[in-house]
């Protein structure tokens, strides 16, 4: 019996590598924002139509690009907010091209439970301007880092802009302080979680991953918001914000998109989930955790600079 047993346990740890095998993983490295939306419906719908295993990872999307052109991460799908990423992965040639899947806007959001939720619900009707609140001293305010996120740059571009708009000059460090406020700065997949939790009392961040989690927004104006493309030429070019490293961030539309990786184990399972996200029942999924349809142009092939002999 002993012997029988030893069998069919033997049996079964040599079956479970084939059985592994016949079930593909399909890695998508996807911006932090978009977990509620990948990890509850877009990964699981086409895993159950695909018969694949889907594995997400989500975090800042130059974080992520930098880990994939170093190779020390792997994934077949990348998916970014704003095309500088991308054109990372472009220019070290792990990506072709990637294409628009969705797109967002800026918007402000507080916790439920700060004691401040009554003022901002009176700048959502218009009753107050909404960047006095943020200026309350004592407000807990938290963003992500603009150095390895989007969406941390983004946050301090919309306040450049909104000092603009509405003639408050100095606005961005009375409600920001420096560029990586260590006091403010949190990973992008904790942020709206330590919002909901009361441990802090608003952020700034994108409107599609405000309404996923069901938390108020107060929507703010186009010529501020980052979300329109065509004032890329005019009200955007006056943000630009730089680091003490010296490199200057600009205005890049708030797009989200979608490419293969090269080194994809699985490249045609990843075209097939991107053209799963570009369908309409991949749309009406987005649709729903508040995203905005696909705006502008894929990202074609760079040339790489060329250096004289």
């Amino acid at each position: 019996m002993r012997r029988v047993g030893l069998g069919l346990v033997l049996l079964v740890v040599a079956a479970w590598p084939s059985a592994q095998a016949a079930t593909p993983v399909l890695r998508v490295a996807y911006a932090g924002s978009m977990g509620v939306v990948m990890d509850r419906a877009a990964g699981p719908a086409f895993a159950k139509t695909h018969h694949v295993t889907y594995q997400g990872i989500g975090h800042g999307s130059y974080g992520l690009a930098r880990l994939l052109a170093a190779g020390q991460m792997r994934a077949d799908v990348f998916i970014a907010i704003t095309s500088g990423p991308v054109r990372l992965l472009q220019q070290d040639g792990r990506v072709r091209r990637a294409v628009p899947v969705a797109s967002t806007q800026m918007a402000i959001s507080w916790s439920p439970h700060s004691r401040y939720a009554a003022r901002f619900r009176a700048a959502a009707q218009g009753k107050t301007p909404w960047y006095t609140v943020l200026e309350t001293p004592g407000l807990r305010f938290g963003r992500t880092d603009p150095k390895t996120d989007p969406q941390g740059r983004n946050t301090l571009l919309m306040l450049q802009l909104a000092a603009r708009h509405y003639r408050q000059p100095g606005l961005m460090q009375r409600i920001a302080g420096p560029p990586r406020n260590p006091r403010q700065v949190f990973t992008e997949t904790s942020l709206l979680s330590r919002l909901e939790a009361g441990q802090i009392d608003a952020t700034a961040g994108y409107l599609s991953a405000i309404r996923s989690h069901h938390l108020p927004a107060l929507t703010l104006p186009p010529a501020i918001n980052l979300g329109d493309p065509a004032r890329m030429a005019t009200s955007y070019r006056h943000a630009g914000i730089t680091l003490a490293d010296g490199k200057t961030l600009r205005v890049q539309p708030l797009v989200f998109y979608a490419a293969v990786l090269s080194n994809a184990r699985h490249p045609r399972l990843a075209r097939d989930f991107i053209a799963f996200l570009r369908s309409a029942r991949g749309q009406a999924m987005l649709r729903e955790h508040g995203y905005s349809p696909p705006h502008g142009p894929a990202l074609n092939p760079v040339d790489k600079p060329t250096t004289s002999p």
